[in-house]
């Protein structure tokens, strides 16, 4: 299970890496969008601050992610935006719901292996 959890772990980070590389250095051309998914990705760039922000928290996590340094803390930070990727693959454009589910399914999978550093947060007291 340990070799498991470091596959995923590297898998995830590099794929956080490359997408936020790949963002801030324009190292793919972005594709041709059409309704409602044109329409979201315009609203998020109209915004001016979300993409940059998501996409640096991306990098950060993606290497604490590769570094295996501070995995737990880069899992829930990641997470909200784990659902945000599931949530449009799933509802706005579906062709990429493999990778999404990938990624969502990876958060949850190292957020069990690191269980333990979560239950004093979820302590009733």
């Amino acid at each position: 299970m340990k070799i498991a959890t470091i596959i995923i772990r590297v898998l995830l980070g590099l794929l956080f890496v490359f997408a936020s590389g790949s963002y801030f250095l324009n190292l793919v051309p972005e594709p041709e969008l059409a309704g409602n998914m044109k329409t979201f990705n315009e609203g998020l760039n109209a915004a001016g601050y979300l993409m940059p922000t998501v996409k640096f928290l991306e990098l950060i996590c993606g290497l604490a992610f590769l570094t295996g340094r501070f995995v737990p803390l880069a899992t829930v930070v990641i997470f909200p935006i784990t659902v945000n990727i599931l949530g449009v693959h799933t509802f706005l454009a579906p062709e990429g719901l493999p990778v999404a589910l990938f990624v969502f399914l990876a958060n949850l999978f190292l957020a069990y292996r690191n269980w333990s550093h979560y239950k004093g947060l979820l302590e009733s007291k």
